[in-house]
Formats: C-alpha cells, structure tokens, sequence
C-alpha cells in the first residue's frame, strides 16, 4: 500500500507541509477516522505532518481556508484563502495509485498460491 500511495504522497510535496504515508493517527484523529480498524484490516493515511513527524493540526486550514475571523471584542483578523495540497495530488494519481495497488495485491496473491501448493507438495509427498 505504501508504494501505491507514493504518487499522491509525491504530488502533493509542494505545499507548506512534509507529506507522510503513515497507519498512525493523532488520538483526535483517531475518533474521526472512518470505519471499522479491526485486526484483519490494513489501514494507511497519506497527509501533512509537521518536520518532526508530529501531525499538523492547522493543515486543514491550508486545505480549505477559513471565513472570516474576528476575536470575541469584534476586531477582525483577517481570512484564509483556500490553498488545496492534498485533494489536487489524489485526484490527479487516484488512477495511478489503483493501477500499483492492483498489480502489487497481485502480486501478493500469486505469492500466497505458489506458498500453498509448495505447502501441499510437501504435505502430499
């Protein structure tokens, strides 16, 4: 999965932040994570960190900008224009990524099937 997920990691290098491929969310992060993690399943994310490997909390306010903001005594502070990183770099090797996936499960498959007629050779014979 790490090497499928290379080309949306690669296009998306040029933002403000260090991009990783990584199985390990922040505790926040965790509870929003979509789906079940249980034991059999395989999960990778792909997004900003920060230089020293820590996640980037602000990275979303990068992606999509920010309305206006004012303190609580009204005074204005300015708005973030939306700078997308991340959805222009999966949209742009999401075709990409599938076609690696494909052939490295592939791949992984075929290994599996030659492991278990070895296996079954050796228990027959």
């Amino acid at each position: 999965m790490k090497k499928a997920l290379q080309p949306v990691k690669q296009g998306a290098e040029n933002s403000a932040f260090e991009i990783a491929i990584t199985s390990k969310l922040s505790p926040r992060q965790q509870g929003e994570a979509r789906g079940d993690r249980g034991r059999a399943k395989v999960s990778l994310y792909v997004g900003p960190v920060e230089a020293d490997g820590s996640h980037a909390p602000h990275a979303h306010l990068i992606e999509f900008g920010t309305g206006p903001r004012r303190h609580a005594s009204g005074k204005y502070v300015g708005a973030v224009m939306a700078d997308p990183f991340m959805r222009p770099a999966w949209d742009a090797n999401r075709e990409r990524m599938l076609q690696i996936l494909r052939k490295e499960v592939w791949a992984e498959i075929e290994k599996a099937v030659e492991r278990a007629a070895r296996k079954a050779a050796k228990a027959a014979g």
